[in-house]
């Protein structure tokens, strides 16, 4: 499990820590690693040429004392900094190694600054050191203006790319956008949620031995989600291990059904039950696939059209756990607590009444909402597919790949959740697995180029197979 701890969190927790150990120990820790995670970018350090911004954050002087380890290795090591209370003993210790560190804007030894122009650029990295997690967000002109001027060169955060909101996984300002982040002691959750988690680049977390408490958000692995996933037990059969049933499609969107069955259809439910208008078209795909009975959970919307709200009140009727999704959720004023809503980041902004470009621009903020409003499991589908527990709890999906953004892939996923909802899973754990496995099925279908919807079902079996026999 990759877990997430807010800033108050993390300050208490080292707080703690420090109070065990000598003074300037844990940042010393932190440049280490940061050190070590420069090295490995670029394949050594002998000869490198390495920029340090440095604000006057402690982050400013983990990137100092990174600074100092990359100039005893051979670096040419140069800290640009944009603050009056750079932190004073990390400066000393640079320039005692060797490396320089100027207020304004500084030179390599070739004579060349940040902002001159050529075929090579004048660094081989950048350091991103300008502010911390505990700074607001945005960045100040003298900083922007130090990032304009080594645009093109690798950079490498130090704990968050400094100007996001760390708490909010939101960027409201100017930032900075890395190559590489390197963090301490646990993940924030603007490593996980978007839009900040896109500016982060690669995350690369060096442990500091914190004491943490309960995480504010979660990233299921690959282990998490094989221990998630129903197991049929000795003596199992078809209904024992769940029957879902879909009420999806219609005459204009028959291949909506065909996905949301081929979500459900992944093995994970002991029988699959259609009702719609597209029986015909659904059993000659999918001829293991039976009429209207009993049920353990339902899937509802998808290409429903008129008739989805028709269909929803029949899932409601039965009294088992759903997921709500496309044009089920038009109009939806409330919801089960066992049920799943999938809205994308358009059907979420209807069913709040806001305007899209806020759902997009903060994402985590906007399912938490909807899921105290709704009191039921939220699936906010997008790059990193938020879910949101009406108790607070959320996690982000940090599979898949962005070729998964095709037509009808959102139909598979519901089917797929269904599919775990009906073999006992909890909407929380059904909504968050599911995601996961979506992700990582489009990925293997992929294989790193275009994919379709279909292809995404048809690949979900195999994933399912390389987790269960962990």
């Amino acid at each position: 499990m990759r877990r997430a701890h807010t800033v108050e969190q993390v300050r208490a927790a080292e707080a703690a820590l420090m109070a065990t150990l000598p003074e300037g120990a844990l940042m010393q820790r932190a440049a280490a690693g940061l050190a070590t995670a420069v090295i490995d970018l670029l394949g050594g350090a002998y000869g490198r040429r390495v920029l340090l911004l440095v604000g006057s954050g402690d982050n400013g002087g983990d990137a100092l004392y990174a600074g100092v380890r990359l100039a005893r290795r051979g670096a040419q090591v140069t800290a640009w900094l944009l603050s009056d209370h750079a932190h004073e003993g990390g400066v000393a210790a640079l320039r005692a190694a060797g490396g320089g560190a100027y207020r304004d804007e500084p030179t390599t030894r070739a004579g060349r600054t940040p902002h001159s122009r050529g075929t090579n650029p004048p660094f081989d990295v950048v350091v991103d050191g300008i502010v911390g997690i505990g700074g607001r967000p945005g960045l100040k002109q003298e900083a922007q203006a130090a990032l304009e001027a080594v645009r093109g060169v690798p950079v490498v955060a130090v704990d968050v790319p400094s100007g996001v909101d760390v708490d909010a996984g939101e960027t409201p300002g100017p930032h900075v956008r890395a190559d590489l982040t390197v963090t301490f002691g646990t993940h924030k959750i603007a490593h996980l949620a978007d839009p900040a988690a896109a500016a982060c680049g690669v995350v690369q977390l060096v442990e500091l031995g914190l004491d943490l408490p309960d995480p504010a958000a979660e990233s299921l692995q690959a282990a998490d989600v094989a221990g998630l996933l129903p197991r049929p037990a000795p003596d199992a059969q078809k209904y024992s291990r769940g029957v879902v049933g879909v009420r999806a499609g219609s005459d204009r969107y028959p291949g909506a059904a065909l996905l949301s069955v081929g979500g459900a259809s992944c093995g994970l439910a002991g029988m699959v039950r259609y009702v719609g208008s597209a029986s015909e078209t659904v059993k000659q795909h999918h001829p293991e696939v039976v009429g209207a009975g009993r049920v353990q959970a339902w899937v509802v919307g998808s290409g429903g059209g008129d008739t989805a709200a028709e269909e929803l009140a029949a899932a409601l009727a039965d009294e088992v756990p759903l997921v709500i999704d496309a044009d089920a959720l038009a109009g939806l004023t409330e919801a089960p607590a066992y049920a799943v809503l999938t809205p994308h980041a358009g059907e979420l902004a209807g069913l709040l009444g806001v305007e899209r470009d806020a759902v997009e621009s903060s994402p985590l903020a906007h399912a938490r909402q909807a899921a105290e409003r709704f009191g039921c499991t939220v699936l906010l589908k997008g790059r990193r597919t938020v879910v949101a527990h009406p108790d607070g709890r959320v996690r982000v999906n940090a599979t898949g790949t962005p070729w998964l953004a095709t037509a009808g892939a959102g139909d598979v996923l519901g089917g797929l959740v269904g599919a775990l909802l009906a073999a006992g899973l909890e909407p929380f754990d059904a909504a968050s697995a599911g995601a996961w496995l979506h992700g990582a099925a489009a990925t293997l279908a992929g294989e790193g180029g275009p994919i379709t919807a279909s292809e995404v079902a048809h690949a979900i079996p195999d994933v399912l197979r390389g987790l269960t026999g962990r």
